[in-house]
């Protein structure tokens, strides 16, 4: 069994990462450790809870992490996902926060990875504030862990947040800046333009949603906001590749599971802009070793389309 420990902030795309990740039949979600990011940290919780609870999977522990950046004021997506992050759309029966663990998400990282040598895969989909503190923490964190596998970044200075930010990063560039500097354990990065070039058809996405089965139901009327943000003229414009389906944090859950759906990648040296006026929180790619860092990430570049809408479909039946 692949032991995952998921680091979310979640909204749709990681309510989508989430259901992926409990589809695979080889894969045993240690727990879910929630951060502040799409939306309030409160809001993160509750959504987390309301989607294992749409799978029938309340015994998967979820612990309560940081409500703000190390520094700097904090940034949601409220308008892209909903004000709740998952579309606005109210559950009268969801679960309360009394089902949350009372280790804190920092702790509980690092005491499944110290439990759980060389064996857990940390995957992040959401601002990296929960990532620093833990090794902040406990410096030898990386060395514990199997890999890393972050949603974040850009790669072309193309931002979806700040003139040249991605949203996670933009969130926290400290964080970011830590985590790139101190994780030395192999590390996947899916880039905002990576999501974009793999974009799948919206008609793959109506087939999608529209399996009959309670999960695509959950799924279809949560994302209904998302999808009619993505169409505007505005959201169109950030897209690297033009119109398509983006699903942002599945796919370093979904390279995580399976590292074969990685087709093409690059092994570069990166870090993070803290500073500048447009540049903070923009990843830089360190291609003429400047930076003088032995350590270098995967940074995905294309991923095989048809195995990644396989793994979509099975996360929904």
């Amino acid at each position: 069994m692949k032991k995952l420990m998921l680091d979310l902030d979640t909204g749709v795309d990681d309510a989508q990462a989430i259901m992926v990740a409990l589809a695979a039949p080889d894969v045993q979600i240690m727990g879910i450790s929630c951060c502040h990011g799409n939306t309030p940290l409160e809001n993160v919780l509750k959504n987390t809870l309301r989607v294992l609870k749409a799978c029938n999977r309340l015994d998967i522990p979820v612990y309560r992490g940081s409500s703000e950046p190390l520094v700097g004021n904090k940034v949601h997506a409220g308008d892209f996902h909903g004000k709740d992050g998952l579309g606005d759309v109210p559950d009268l029966d969801a679960p309360g926060l009394d089902l949350l663990q009372k280790e804190h998400a920092v702790q509980a990282i690092i005491r499944i990875a110290t439990e759980n040598p060389g064996e857990v895969t940390l995957v992040a989909t959401a601002p990296l504030t929960n990532l620093a503190l833990a090794v902040k923490m406990d410096s030898s964190l990386p060395s514990k862990l199997k890999s890393l596998y972050i949603m974040g970044g850009n790669i072309e200075s193309r931002g979806n947040t700040s003139v040249c930010g991605e949203f996670n990063f933009v969130a926290d560039p400290e964080a970011a800046f830590v985590v790139l500097s101190k994780y030395t354990c192999p590390t996947f990065i899916a880039s905002w333009e990576f999501t974009c070039r793999n974009s799948l058809p919206w008609s793959f996405c109506d087939k999608w949603l529209a399996q009959d089965t309670d999960k695509a139901r959950f799924m279809e009327r949560i994302s209904r906001h998302t999808r009619k943000m993505v169409q505007t003229e505005r959201y169109q414009k950030e897209l690297v590749s033009g119109p398509g389906f983006n699903t942002c944090d599945v796919y370093a859950v979904a390279v995580a599971i399976d590292n074969s759906l990685l087709t093409e990648s690059e092994q570069v040296a990166v870090s993070v802009e803290r500073e500048g006026t447009f540049a903070r929180g923009m990843m830089a790619l360190d291609y003429m070793d400047q930076l003088h860092k032995g350590h270098k990430a995967t940074i995905m570049k294309k991923v095989d389309l048809e195995k990644y809408k396989q793994m979509l479909m099975k996360a929904l039946e």
